[in-house]
């Protein structure tokens, strides 16, 4: 990797407010690089994980802490008007309950003292073509499941020795195998979400006996956790169940499972309330790193393109910790300098 390229690259994404395009960038430099030069560098080999540790490694060293988690989560950049691939796809979002078509890109944060850092991500890919017997419709699917791809970032980030106390996440990534695979492999905890049909055994008489009851028909005392037995698991977990009230003020009802016995209610929906920062992350890489800026159709383009945008999100983190000024602060502090230079120009031309 070319990092003095990369560093250009992902300082044009924090930056720039329209399309990123390697044209653009060579005259932002007034052609001191070529356009060819930032093409070639989108197109080598594909950046991965491996690659994006290498760059935030001695950031969370700095900042690590037996207090951290680890935070996962997905989210999908919708690209309509862009050509049909493996990668940009269609994929399902559970925030609109039907299919979209774009990039799906599942991540994991290290958060630790409110600093965030991406330490591993994954692309999902759907190279397989099939078709369905139902409608007789082509479609794509992955070779292996975000489910799966968890797992294997959990892995690395135990080979990584990242110093963390929790693995939290939503009800997506709530299967048995990922809460055995934090638990039992690792002997780490968890926190995560459950859908609201999740079937459990308040004793371990009941365990036996196969006598299981939804979560969301418990008898809940207010603001208490109970211990449970998660139906197809062998170890208990702690059991809450936290009421809010939504923007519209609308009730919600939030289930959360934790390996953890010994944490009270508000233990848990406090560690779990962590959990957004994912959110924020992704928000800022929608807002402020151009995430779907990018006009490449190679699919290595694509990828590169998201992976620099990863890493700008992660400068901008980085001034956070340096400046004390949040990520949108950032862009509004740039974006009122570019209209101040521009508003100047006008000037001067207007005075010839």
């Amino acid at each position: 990797m070319d990092k003095y390229q990369l560093d250009l690259y992902t300082d044009y994404l924090m930056v720039t407010f329209g399309y990123a395009t390697a044209t653009g960038l060579s005259n932002l430099l007034d052609g001191d690089i070529s356009h060819d030069t930032f093409t070639r560098f989108l197109s080598k080999e594909e950046y991965t994980s491996k690659d994006l540790w290498q760059q935030v490694k001695p950031t969370v060293r700095e900042i690590e802490s037996a207090n951290g988690v680890l935070i996962f989560d997905d989210t999908i950049q919708e690209k309509p008007s862009m050509k049909e691939n493996e990668l940009i796809c269609w994929h399902y979002d559970h925030t609109k309950g039907r299919n979209v078509k774009g990039i799906n890109l599942l991540n994991c944060l290290y958060n630790a003292d409110n600093i965030s850092i991406p330490v591993s991500f994954e692309l999902i890919h759907k190279p397989i073509k099939f078709t369905d017997p139902k409608t007789g419709k082509e479609k794509r699917r992955s070779e292996v499941t975000k489910n799966e791809l968890m797992r294997d970032m959990i892995n690395t980030c135990m080979q990584n020795q990242l110093d963390f106390s929790y693995v939290l996440f939503d009800s997506w990534f709530s299967s048995v195998d990922n809460l055995e695979h934090i638990k039992v492999k690792h002997d780490k905890d968890f926190i995560g979400a459950l859908k609201s049909n999740r079937l459990v055994a308040l004793s371990m008489e009941d365990k036996l006996q196969g006598r299981f009851t939804r979560v969301d028909q418990i008898q809940w005392s207010e603001q208490e956790a109970i211990t449970g037995w998660l139906k197809g698991m062998d170890f208990p977990v702690c059991l809450a169940r936290q009421v809010f009230t939504n923007k519209d003020d609308s009730t919600g009802i939030l289930y959360l499972t934790c390996s953890k016995l010994d944490l009270q209610w508000k233990d848990i929906t406090t560690i779990y309330q962590k959990r957004w920062k994912v959110e924020v992350f992704h928000k800022s890489l929608k807002s402020n790193a151009a995430l779907a800026k990018s006009p490449a159709q190679k699919i290595v383009s694509q990828s590169n393109h998201i992976f620099a945008s990863i890493i700008a999100v992660f400068k901008m983190e980085r001034l956070k910790i340096s400046n004390n000024f949040n990520h949108f602060a950032l862009r509004s502090k740039l974006y009122l300098k570019a209209i101040k230079t521009a508003f100047h120009e006008l000037q001067v031309l207007k005075a010839i």
